[in-house]
């Protein structure tokens, strides 16, 4: 993945969105330029119209923090969009070393005492790492795929099975889209990540249109909805994304249900279900 093209078509595809009007500046005759020019940009944040076609080119090592606030504010970014500008800007080169084998079996042992909460490990590019027996029973049983199809993009946009989970599939889909964004940013030079991305755009269709809009990471929402089988009914689940310190790269997204509610009530039964025999 070419990280001076993805911040080229980034920041060229977000002053594309912005009219001059939108921003207070004038209009004068016929516009050749969809959106704001160069120099228009460089004016709202103060810049040299020189200073920023650097930056759109994908000169950015040198470019200050402060500029990019000027840059992420002329263009009206949000915050996870300016996230994403840094990330860019800020590429990491450090490899990706993984957890330790004994922090692992630590984590997992964690995972696993959460009987009554979905919950699972994701690490780069949205690999599934490591998962709870409830988490198998309401999304997938993730044991049974090989770990090139155990990965967020692969499951959203070729598993039928999860589109049929996913209520609202599509913010499901944006979501996912925006994780990838963010994984390219920090990885630009992962390989696999940039073979499944070129996948993806090849055979899905709703992956491609998402990909070319630019969506980007923001907030996640607190809660789904899911049509989970095994929990008889549809389960209407808050989503916590947890972090380790030590381990950024890693992200672990826990499930929980409105106390005594309908949902708490069906993830309780299918737990239940679960116990081993003879526990």
């Amino acid at each position: 993945m070419d990280q001076v093209e993805t911040l080229r078509d980034f920041l060229m595809s977000r002053r594309a969105r912005l009219r001059p009007e939108e921003v207070g500046l004038p209009v004068h005759g016929v516009r050749k330029v969809r959106g704001l020019r160069r120099e228009e940009v460089a004016g709202l944040a103060a810049m040299s119209v020189e200073h920023y076609t650097r930056l759109e080119r994908g000169r950015a090592s040198c470019v200050s923090d402060g500029v990019l606030d000027a840059v992420a504010d002329a263009l009206r970014l949000s915050a996870g969009e300016r996230r994403y500008l840094r990330t860019l800007a800020r590429p990491s080169d450090a490899e990706d070393t993984g957890l330790p084998q004994e922090r692992w079996r630590g984590l997992q042992s964690v995972l696993d005492s959460m009987a009554l909460t979905p919950a699972y490990v994701v690490g780069a590019g949205g690999a599934i790492l490591a998962w709870n027996r409830l988490a198998t029973a309401v999304f997938l049983d993730f044991g049974r795929l090989s770990p090139e199809e155990r990965t967020i993009g692969r499951l959203v946009f070729t598993d039928p099975r999860v589109r049929r989970l996913y209520v609202d599939w599509e913010g499901k889909a944006r979501e996912t889209v925006g994780l990838l964004r963010s994984e390219v940013g920090k990885r630009p030079r992962d390989a696999a990540l940039a073979q499944e991305i070129a996948e993806l755009r090849e055979h899905s269709p709703e992956f491609r249109r998402l990909w070319s809009e630019h969506v980007v990471q923001e907030d996640r929402h607190a809660t789904l909805q899911l049509l989970c089988p095994r929990a008889g009914g549809p389960l209407r689940l808050s989503v916590s994304v947890l972090n380790l310190a030590d381990y950024p790269d890693l992200l672990i997204p826990v499930y929980t249900a409105e106390p005594d509610s309908d949902s708490e009530r069906a993830l309780h039964r299918l737990a239940r279900t679960l116990v081993p025999a003879g526990a």
